[in-house]
């Protein structure tokens, strides 16, 4: 998420003239619905493109560089990700927002209209522009919207998005592709994306930017052409030029020196986009590597089985889809059951080391699938890829945020991911490579001294699988098997890459969790998204849910015990809120809140026996006894959200971790949706 406008809090929701609060409610919740639609296209595309791609090649040739309409993709939105986020802080989010869906849908657009495979990939590129704004800002513009104790529900919201697009993508992409055009693919964005563009324009109210940073222009350009560099030597390698050819050389060289230069302007860059202190950090360093391994893995493998399913088990496109539902239902299982695990019992290494070694074992039971493999034992094999993929993506993050300091672990959270999404872009591209060579050698093995109808040579079986069907039936077996091995072998050769990434796991030291770290969203781990988040934000998202997992359990219980106060959790929630509005009437505090009119009374009843609250007609307004402990109150709350915060409350802490204690611990004594019981409430109790 974007950096906040020099570490302030975020802006509350601005309501228009004459709007009350639950208009302004309203409001917000369009505003979100509308943001959540940028995410969903920005997200989608990363996952809907991959059962199309068999019928994309077959209608314009060029299997050889099936794997850079994905890449072309996820770099695009990789390297443009931390610019969109400080641009946003410059310039405003909104109108960077409305510029990154505009770029998008003409991005979509132009896709829709490609003539041949390099339009294509270029226009894909021009998506992954705007897409990566899109994801970026969205989460952003939640900071400006709503205040920090309410962010962990709507971000949530988000990470729903990914985890839903990872499953919605591949159907969705292959019935387009079966009962429309797979440039429909493309299209869809368009009514989504003017539907989004006309909300934010008439509902979303907020600050311009104010921050000024200096933006890494130089550093994000240098990174993105070493990428490049790297995956166009992967994917063009032995394909279209000779691997000791000039060009491939040239192309290593130019990587090589390019890097060279990276790293010389991030030393002296005054906000680099990719900080090398982080790497003098040894667990930062293996989770990159651990993150790259994930990242080609994953986005690798899904890009080539939708290929093996339509042309190899010749089932339909909307069918490779739902084959691979298994895959991303091993994923959300694993991905959330351990996040869950690690934030509460502070334990991580096993998860890094068991991942990546079911993951090998997942590419290796991919090897193994044939033409003849039935759909219960692909889908177990799916499943247990899958599985292996959500068991490590999860804690990547954790360990990351976990082994940096306070003023590091925005950079730290995008750094991971962006390895991630490096990973994957270089992956699909090697995937590419791996399967193009070995087609090509079977398919001359398979054709050779057969006599065959015009048009069905290797070249063109190659470039459209739909020529297998002009075949001789003696010869159909043999050419499937030929595409078959090719993709399998693809899963052969990644599973050694993998179990490197096993073998670093093991030399992570698990340094104990710190509290006030804990897990993100399961969603936002399936999808590819190098989010750029500031430190201040991602203090926000860990305390945000912490206090509300601690809030709904015995919140007010310990407060009033930390202030030295015998009341019912119920008076102390009174009395934090009437010190907050000034006076309230009990009766109609009842009708806006969720708290029982007898509790309230209750409540009432004993702050006023105790001398704490007067009775002015209907309203009860605090004694100076009752705001002296309303400060203690309020102080035993802030002393419990700075312990969630563990060693980074230390006598040098910044200023804006304490103004967000501050504005969490206000926000606790007004909140309309805490629930305080009339006992104390057991460990079973939600408040």
């Amino acid at each position: 998420m974007a950096q906040q406008a020099s570490g302030a809090p975020a802006a509350k929701p601005v309501a228009g003239p004459g709007t009350g609060p639950g208009d302004s409610r309203r409001t917000v919740l369009v505003a979100i619905g509308a943001l959540l639609l940028g995410m969903l296209l920005a997200a989608l595309d990363q996952t809907i493109v991959s059962t199309a791609l068999p019928t994309i090649v077959s209608e314009l040739g060029g299997m050889e560089h099936l794997s850079w309409v994905v890449t072309a993709y996820m770099l695009a939105a990789t390297a443009a990700t931390p610019l969109w986020g400080k641009l946003g802080d410059q310039y405003g989010r909104k109108k960077l927002f409305q510029v990154a869906i505009v770029i998008f849908l003409i991005g979509s657009a132009l896709c829709g209209v490609a003539q041949d495979m390099s339009q294509l990939i270029g226009f894909r590129a021009v998506q992954g522009l705007g897409g990566g704004g899109l994801m970026v800002l969205s989460m952003a513009i939640v900071g400006d919207l709503v205040p920090p104790r309410e962010r962990g529900r709507y971000q949530g919201l988000f990470g729903a998005v990914f985890g839903a697009t990872s499953v919605l993508g591949p159907l969705l992409g292959g019935l387009f592709t079966e009962h429309l055009s797979w440039r429909w693919v493309f299209y869809i964005n368009l009514p989504i994306g003017v539907v989004a563009l006309l909300v934010i324009a008439a509902v979303l109210h907020i600050p311009a930017g104010t921050s000024r940073h200096t933006i890494d222009y130089l550093g994000t350009a240098l990174i993105a052409s070493v990428a490049v560099c790297l995956v166009l030597v992967a994917s063009l390698g032995g394909t279209t030029w000779a691997w000791g050819s000039a060009q491939i050389v040239g192309l290593a060289v130019l990587g090589a020196v390019l890097l060279v230069w990276f790293v010389l302007v991030e030393r002296k860059a005054a906000e680099p986009v990719l900080p090398l202190k982080l790497f003098r950090l040894r667990t930062f360093t293996l989770v990159a590597v651990i993150s790259f391994v994930v990242g080609f893995a994953m986005f690798g493998a899904m890009t080539y089985l939708p290929t093996f399913l339509q042309v190899v088990q010749g089932v339909t496109p909307t069918m490779s889809g739902v084959h691979m539902l298994p895959m991303v239902l091993g994923m959300l299982i694993t991905s959330t059951a351990s996040g869950q695990i690690v934030s509460r019992t502070g334990r991580w290494k096993v998860f890094p080391i068991a991942g990546t070694g079911i993951t090998a074992l997942g590419l290796l039971l991919l090897h193994q699938l044939t033409e003849t493999t039935g759909t219960w034992e692909m889908s177990a094999f799916f499943f247990v890829f899958g599985a292996g993929l959500g068991l490590v993506m999860q804690v990547l993050v954790l360990v990351a945020q976990n082994a940096v300091r306070y003023e590091d672990l925005g950079v730290a959270t995008s750094g991971a991911t962006f390895f991630r999404s490096i990973g994957a872009s270089f992956g699909v591209a090697v995937f590419g490579t791996v399967f193009t060579n070995r087609l090509m050698d079977k398919l001359d093995s398979a054709f050779a001294g057969q006599s065959l109808p015009p048009g069905t040579g290797p070249d063109q079986v190659a470039a459209d699988p739909r020529a297998i069907a002009l075949l001789p039936p003696g010869l159909r077996p043999p050419v499937l098997h030929a595409y078959s091995t090719s993709i399998t072998d693809v899963f052969l050769y990644a599973s050694p890459v993998v179990l490197i990434a096993f073998v670093i796991a093991w030399f992570l030291k698990e340094d104990r969790l710190r509290k006030s770290v804990t897990a993100p969203d399961a969603g936002q781990t399936l999808a590819s998204n190098p989010v750029e988040r500031s430190s201040y934000d991602e203090c926000v998202r860990a305390l945000s849910v912490l206090a509300t997992r601690e809030g709904r359990r015995h919140i007010y219980e310990k407060i009033t015990v930390k202030a030295g106060y015998d009341l019912l959790p119920a008076a102390s929630w009174l009395l934090l809120r009437i010190n907050r509005a000034g006076a309230v009437e009990p009766a109609r505090l009842a009708d806006v809140t969720p708290v029982p009119l007898r509790v309230v009374t209750d409540a009432s009843r004993q702050v006023e026996e105790r001398g704490l609250a007067v009775r002015y007609g209907l309203q009860l307004v605090l004694t100076d006894k009752g705001r002296q402990a309303a400060v203690k109150l309020n102080k035993a709350r802030e002393e419990s959200l700075a312990e969630l915060l563990g060693d980074w409350w230390g006598p040098d802490r910044p200023t804006d971790l304490i103004t967000l204690v501050e504005e969490l611990s206000a926000e606790v004594g007004g909140s309309d949706e805490d629930r305080p019981h009339t006992r104390a409430p057991t460990p079973d109790h939600h408040l």
